[in-house]
């Protein structure tokens, strides 16, 4: 048996709460900001994926008109910072509703760290941050999807490690992301599965005149 929800019916409002509880876990952007005045804004954003390969490019989406869009709309930059789970209680924080003339890293006491290729500082207690130059943007609605290209991506060494193939890339045991689900619920990691692909000339049920 199911239940039926007609986003019409009980209201955009509502669906949204049904939304963020069945589209999980999702990827938190941690999106700092400088203002054209010079304050540094940073606040989370649950609407976030990577939205292209070559060139690299990562999107969020601001529900509102936010500080955070604002200033990327202003000055055509920004910097995602990974929320990890070390940080869980400033991360929360830093989506407080500050007046924009404050700023998060104060307010939250985080460090601001000068990035390489944009002006909005990096988030120094971060593993990982991503300088982003805007590309598009995107009105849906009562939401705004952000679309930068990646400029430059400032790793920590402690989360990386080197494969048996040598690839040394990011760990996710080391990076101990943060994930927003419905309601105030936050998720980490949990348990991690790890599966190959099974290329179509393996496929077990291929039929044999391809083989």
């Amino acid at each position: 048996m199911r239940t039926g929800i007609d986003p019409d019916v009980v209201g955009y409002g509502d669906f949204y709460k049904v939304l963020t509880s069945v589209v999980v876990p999702r990827p938190i952007a941690w999106v700092s900001t400088r203002s054209v005045t010079g304050v540094d804004n940073l606040a989370p954003h649950s609407f976030f994926t990577v939205s292209c390969v070559a060139p690299p490019m990562v999107q969020f989406t601001s529900v509102g008109k936010k500080d955070s869009l604002r200033n990327v709309l202003e000055t055509g930059e920004f910097v995602v910072c990974l929320a990890t789970e070390s940080m869980f209680e400033q991360v929360n924080a830093t989506g407080t509703d500050f007046p924009a003339e404050l700023s998060e890293f104060t307010e939250v006491g985080l460090t601001p760290e000068p990035s390489v290729t944009v002006t909005p500082p990096r988030v120094a207690e971060s593993p990982v941050a991503l300088e982003c130059r805007l590309e598009h943007s995107l009105e849906l609605g009562d939401s705004t999807v952000v679309i930068g290209r990646v400029l430059h991506a400032a790793v920590d060494t402690d989360v990386v490690r080197t494969d048996a193939r040598g690839n040394s890339l990011p760990a996710i045991d080391r990076l101990r992301p943060l994930a927003r689900l419905g309601r105030n619920e936050w998720s980490t990691i949990g348990e991690v599965l790890d599966i190959a692909r099974i290329p179509y000339a393996r496929w077990p049920g291929r039929p044999a005149r391809e083989r």
